[in-house]
């Protein structure tokens, strides 16, 4: 925020949210030990409810709620204390532990959902036809960018899982979007040694520790740093990321001296050409020989 707003302007704007806050908790019920009249806190009810009828495992229920284990365990084991959940060892991987609804918690998992949409429906019962669909919408839009506030950006070693599934999507797309599909080996290099300090870097966008994005950088010596393989998971676009992992490539360029950076691209990447030239990439004559792009692009970091 401090990019953006003076120090009082600031100060308003967390007042804002912190308001914001206390009318959504108490407007929920976030508030009551007893959530939605139910004998248990708003935590143990949304860990129920995350489980699912199909059960979770523990690692992608911390992921999701964004819980530390310990917690989360504590939860649990209440959970468990009421005959709501068990949790077991996964049989192919002993180290792997997932939590089952019982049939009572599969029951009280249906009240909770019931008195959800009854909760919901109170919301938008006094309000017009008009205000509920401006409530809606404001909603939906308050969830995306909280979303995109959650994502966590930092430089990757590419040899890490999370980049490599990132790369590989990557690839995967461009075969699917390009007209003669796309062949990596065929392309001008950005291999692991070349995204990996000193020569380059590697950033990875994750969503709940899940990978959802990345971009890199390949230095050169007293010539314009490129950027490399940027891509997005569809799962997530539409909420900024594109912009806020060039403006962070950018940011990094200009932190190892870079003073101008370079990007191709190819035709049919429509969103990114408009991604370049809304960040102020100027198109420029082609500077290298990539057999997949039809756009060079050029941006002074000064």
């Amino acid at each position: 925020m401090t990019r953006y707003f003076s120090d009082y302007s600031q100060t308003m704007v967390i007042a804002d949210v912190r308001r914001f806050n206390r009318t959504v908790t108490q407007r929920i019920g976030a508030l009551n030990d007893a959530y939605m009249s139910r004998d248990r806190p708003l935590g143990q009810a949304r860990v129920l409810w995350e489980i699912g009828a199909d059960g979770c495992d523990l690692r992608s229920l911390r992921s999701r709620l964004d819980l530390d284990s310990g917690y989360l365990s504590r939860l649990l084991r209440a959970l468990e204390s009421d005959g709501l959940v068990e949790v077991e060892q996964n049989g192919d991987d002993g180290r792997v532990r997932t939590a089952l609804l019982t049939p009572q918690g599969l029951a009280e998992r249906a009240v909770l959902d019931q008195r959800s949409d009854e909760l919901a429906a109170s919301i938008l019962q006094p309000l017009s036809d008009k205000q509920q669909t401006r409530l809606v919408a404001a909603m939906g839009e308050v969830e995306r960018l909280l979303i995109a506030s959650t994502v966590q950006v930092a430089i990757v070693d590419p040899r890490h899982p999370d980049a490599r599934f990132c790369l590989q999507s990557y690839f995967d797309e461009l075969g699917e979007r390009f007209e003669a599909g796309f062949d990596h080996a065929r392309s001008i290099s950005a291999g692991v040694d070349e995204l990996t300090l000193p020569a380059g870097l590697l950033l990875v966008a994750t969503l709940h520790s899940e990978p959802v994005g990345c971009g890199g950088l390949k230095f050169h010596d007293g010539e314009p740093t490129e950027v490399k393989r940027m891509w997005v998971s569809p799962a997530v676009r539409g909420l900024g990321l594109g912009r806020r992992l060039l403006t962070e490539l950018e940011n990094q360029a200009a932190n190892y001296g870079s003073a101008v950076l370079r990007l191709e691209t190819n035709k049919n990447l429509t969103e990114a050409i408009s991604l370049y030239r809304a960040a102020g990439y100027h198109e420029v004559p082609a500077f290298n020989t990539e057999p997949y792009a039809h756009h060079w692009f050029e941006k002074s970091l000064a």
